[in-house]
């Protein structure tokens, strides 16, 4: 039976409930908030160096190997690690998926089976949680709500592991790809590049985030638009400062000059920061929630419904 249609009215005189945005807003800042990403690629792209870079604070060391004689790992591990960010009064727990390894050996087969499975396993977990009998009233959420996927800047093409493995992680994380030391190319080689890219991940049919929805204005559809048309974002990360005209920006200085990392003529890692941070971020969580989770939550309780119908027909035999 559908629902009725609701006529919309005003109300004669002021009644309050127009503070309800407040009210949330209150709630949820003393709450805080969660993000959870993992980073994967090769050792040695700065995934780091371009976190560090995006959240302005040293969150997680590098991983790669510094020493002659410190061992290779031989298997893609998985090292996550905790901290809480406070701007302006708003406290942002973030969880960092970090995968040393990954990509690293002459055989790289399967090497992305660990990063499919821990995030699995974090939407295991939480809905075990959301099924217990006495569920907390706040679950704490580990479910990875976004993929930065770090590709190497030959200028060429894809290597075959890159669009398997994006193709694997696309269907249970929101993935993100952005070409690493962006500054190693020129203007023209990184634009051949990015184009090169994006026809590879229509031809394998790949979708990336973001996605449009029915819920989307005409704002939000062209904000997709025009960040689906940077995608991947070629970037340059650093925590050293160096003096422009003055000013101490963020940035890498060689012998041929200096590449200010916030500057949108020298890469695009200001366009990440913004569409990580202040246009996508709470979307990048609730489409988490509402489809990858969602998926892999009906598939789970399908699969156990199967199972319980399955097992009086076994008794019966």
């Amino acid at each position: 039976m559908a629902a009725p249609t609701a006529e919309e009215i005003r109300a004669n005189s002021y009644v309050g409930f127009d503070t309800i945005t407040s009210q949330i807003e209150h709630k949820l800042l003393k709450r805080g908030f969660q993000f959870n990403i993992i980073v994967a690629g090769q050792t040695g792209l700065g995934k780091s160096t371009l976190i560090n870079t995006i959240f302005a604070s040293h969150l997680i060391d590098s991983k790669g190997r510094l020493e002659p004689d410190e061992p290779v790992r031989q298997t893609t591990e998985i090292h996550p690690v905790s901290h809480v960010i406070v701007e302006n009064g708003v406290r942002l727990r973030l969880n960092i998926v970090d995968t040393p390894g990954y990509g690293d050996q002459i055989n790289n087969e399967n090497c992305w089976d660990p990063i499919v499975k821990y995030i699995k396993d974090q939407h295991s977990a939480y809905l075990r949680k959301e099924l217990t009998a006495q569920r907390e009233r706040h679950i704490q959420d580990t479910r990875i709500h976004c993929c930065l996927f770090f590709i190497n800047p030959t200028g060429h093409s894809l290597r075959p592991i890159d669009i398997i493995v994006m193709k694997k992680l696309s269907e249970v994380v929101n993935v993100v790809p952005v070409i690493a030391k962006a500054d190693s190319l020129t203007l023209e080689e990184r634009e051949a590049f990015k184009q090169r890219i994006r026809e590879e991940l229509v031809y394998n049919n790949i979708r990336l985030y973001p996605f449009d929805t029915e819920e989307n204005d005409d704002e939000e559809i062209q904000l997709n638009e025009t960040i689906r048309s940077m995608i991947p974002f070629a970037v340059v990360g650093s925590e050293r400062t160096v003096i422009i005209d003055g000013k101490t920006v963020r940035g890498r200085k060689n012998r041929w000059g200096v590449v200010n990392v916030e500057d949108e003529r020298h890469c695009e890692f200001v366009h990440l920061r913004n569409f990580l941070t202040r246009s996508h971020l709470q979307d990048l969580i609730e489409t988490t929630a509402q489809i990858h989770y969602e998926a892999f939550r009906s598939k789970q309780l399908l699969a156990l419904k199967e199972q319980t119908n399955a097992r009086p027909s076994a008794a019966a035999q």
